[in-house]
């Protein structure tokens, strides 16, 4: 019988069907990492651990383990960590500036919270793979554009598809804060005479816009309540979009970085009992226990902002993680959304690198590119520190983490080894490999 059915299989078939009991084989092998330096992140650190892989899970983490795997790795001289997660990037969204064709980060209006990022990202950018080799296993691509940009997600760093890459279609809701400066050039010297306005009228603006932000957010409310209470009410799906963010299923992300727009944002959402994240946080430093006292997260994306104000000491950015965890803030370490970000999330772990030179303490300062980022997205039981039953995404290094001379050398997402090769390690090769052409003397 099972040989008449594969006589009659199509080719194409047959073909699909092996390579799919070759693939969950391969899934299923047990991988067993012996001797290795284990950076648990929760439970402390190992200098001679042995962690157990089974079915694309951690099934045991022990100081020697002897069950036996289809699968052993001698990691003698190796740290493991969990792999890192970069947060609010582009990472998938933007692949060159100059090229608008892999532009696709931004969303036309300015109330769009439907947008779900996941379904723009490129699963064949070639960042992704270079993010990899820095030891980046999953991010969170977020919309820009508009005041109420739409909805991030988390995606993992490795698949053929966008299906293959989403881990969480939505991870939460992302509203840009408005400016509070004040611009106080006298209209004789403005380069627009026409959108000029004194500082009487920009306050009114200010104020205006967050009038729309509290009406929007109210209107979400009232949707999902009478949604609730009458089914048969019409669905809309601009409302119907906000659901997760009305029932407390996902964070709201406000992007916010001067001191009084950050203050602005903390004091609405304080006394409209919203629970936020701070992201950028350029002055946040500033607003230390301000944030603390109300639990406001802080994304931190300015390790190597350079100064804004004239007085202010050189390093004053890259103290600002001590600054804020001395407080009593929770911070993680993000590369940003700016237009080169994209490109440069492979140097995350050096960002946070920069804070522990500055002081931060270095076990906080991997927490801020592992479990608290976990933790943010709802994934602490999956993603962020090595503990049985977590997801074995994992990576090994030749020094610790927060080195700059360490390398990746090794990498498993959901227990699967991958690649960590690159457009860059394949232009290394091509050229170091290039014909040379001998002179005579």
């Amino acid at each position: 019988m099972k040989q008449g059915l594969i006589r009659i299989l199509k080719p194409s078939l047959l073909l699909s069907l092996l390579a799919f009991n070759n693939a969950a084989s391969t899934l299923a092998e047990s991988i067993l990492l012996k001797n290795g330096t284990v950076h648990t992140i929760t439970m402390g650190d190992m200098e001679q651990g042995d962690v157990l892989i089974e079915n694309n899970r951690i099934s045991l983490v022990a100081r020697s383990i002897d069950t036996p795997a289809d699968q052993v790795i001698d990691l003698e001289g190796k740290h493991l960590y969990p792999g890192m997660i970069a947060m609010t990037t582009t990472l998938g969204l933007l692949e060159i500036n100059a090229v608008r064709s892999t532009l696709d980060t931004t969303e036309v209006g300015q109330w769009t919270p439907e947008i779900l990022s996941w379904r723009a990202i490129n699963p064949d950018s070639e960042l992704i793979p270079v993010a990899r080799a820095n030891g980046i296993t999953h991010a969170q691509p977020i919309p820009l554009g508009g005041r109420l940009s739409g909805q991030s997600s988390v995606i993992q760093l490795d698949g053929w598809t966008i299906e293959d890459l989403m881990i969480r279609p939505a991870a939460g809701l992302h509203l840009f804060w408005p400016s509070m400066s004040l611009n106080h050039t006298p209209k004789a010297l403005s380069h627009n005479f026409s959108s000029w306005k004194n500082p009487k009228e920009q306050a009114k603006e200010r104020k205006t816009q967050i009038a729309q932000i509290t009406e929007f957010f109210e209107s979400a409310k009232a949707y999902v309540r009478r949604k609730d209470a009458d089914d048969s009410t019409l669905a809309v799906p601009n409302w119907e979009s906000t659901r997760a963010w009305v029932k407390g299923d996902i964070p709201l992300f406000i992007h916010a970085n001067e001191k009084r727009q950050i203050k602005s944002a903390v004091e609405w959402s304080m006394e409209e009992k919203y629970s936020m994240v701070l992201v950028g946080g350029r002055d946040a430093w500033m607003l230390a226990d301000l944030l603390a006292r109300n639990e406001i997260p802080v994304i931190y994306e300015h390790t190597f902002t350079l100064p804004q104000q004239d007085v202010a000491p050189y390093d004053v950015q890259f103290k600002a993680p001590k600054v804020l965890v001395d407080a009593g803030v929770q911070v993680i370490f993000s590369e940003g959304s700016n237009r080169f970000a994209a490109s440069a999330v492979r140097n995350l772990p050096n960002s946070a690198a920069q804070a522990v030179a500055f002081g931060l303490d270095k076990n906080m300062a991997i927490k801020g590119l592992t479990i608290h980022p976990a933790q943010l997205l709802g994934l602490e039981k999956v993603l962020g520190s090595i503990e049985t039953g977590k997801e074995a995404s994992l990576i090994a290094l030749n020094g610790e983490l927060l080195d700059i001379r360490a390398q990746v050398t090794h990498m498993w997402i959901q227990g699967k080894p991958v690649s960590l090769s690159s457009r860059h390690t394949r232009l290394y090769e091509k050229y170091r490999n290039r014909p040379r052409k001998h002179t005579e003397n």
